[in-house]
């Protein structure tokens, strides 16, 4: 059965709009992607500059959680992403799992639904797009 995904994507370094579209061609070889939201530009929250550019995905996996998100993790590193102790440094690509259908999750490594999203207009904006536009449907 096929889960429901939210994916928040994320550049500040290089050609960002490289860097997003780079992100959703990898994401659509685990993810069968239904909708892409429009790229905007933001303001770093709790970061340095530059500015980011963010982007959500939504669609369906086979994939669950954890495995999703080795997944998108190796996406990262596929794309330039490299490991840094600075928390919030600046990166080529920045992928955050915000849903996985129904799961709600709390390991070493994984929260489910992400624990700020609702927190962040970057990801919420995007995302209030991709949601059900025809319908309605809000996301608060």
């Amino acid at each position: 059965m096929p889960f429901t995904v939210a994916i928040a994507l994320g550049s500040n370094l290089g050609d960002r709009p490289l860097a997003l579209r780079r992100a959703v061609a990898e994401l659509r070889r685990v993810v069968n992607v239904v909708r892409v939201s429009s790229f905007i530009n933001t303001e770093p929250v709790d970061a340095p500059p530059p500015d980011f550019l963010n982007a959500v995905v939504l669609g369906y996996t086979s994939l669950a959680p954890e495995r999703l998100l080795d997944a998108v993790q190796a996406i990262e590193s596929r794309l330039g992403r490299r490991p840094t102790k600075a928390r919030n440094a600046p990166r080529t690509i920045d992928l955050d799992l915000i849903f996985h259908s129904a799961h709600r999750l709390r390991t070493r490594r994984l929260t489910l639904p992400h624990p700020r999203y609702r927190q962040r207009e970057f990801v919420m904006r995007p995302l209030r797009e991709v949601w059900c536009p025809a319908s309605g449907e809000r996301i608060s």
